[in-house]
């Protein structure tokens, strides 16, 4: 499963991706994580959608009151990936 993820709101200068590829290295998912301009942080995590969801539980419990929206969809596409990387 592939998730794309977006968050919104105070995500960027405060270690979000860092805490996001911990989490996801944690739960053994594959992808992506970057900072747009938009000033929103993009993820994409490829593995079992249980532990995509997990994943969005410890990054929304850990970023309680950074975070003001959430926009996640899901796909059978897979891409590539070989590890979780942060990217810029």
């Amino acid at each position: 499963m592939l998730a794309h993820i977006l968050y919104s709101g105070r995500v960027q200068g405060v270690g979000f991706r860092y805490i996001v590829q911990r989490y996801a290295l944690d739960l053994g998912l594959k992808g992506r994580t970057k900072n747009l301009v938009s000033g929103d942080v993009e993820i994409y995590a490829q593995g079992p959608q249980d532990d995509i969801e997990q994943m969005c539980s410890l990054i929304e419990r850990h970023f309680d009151g950074y975070i003001r929206n959430k926009e996640i969809s899901f796909s059978k596409d897979n891409k590539d990936y070989c590890d979780f990387r942060i990217t810029f």
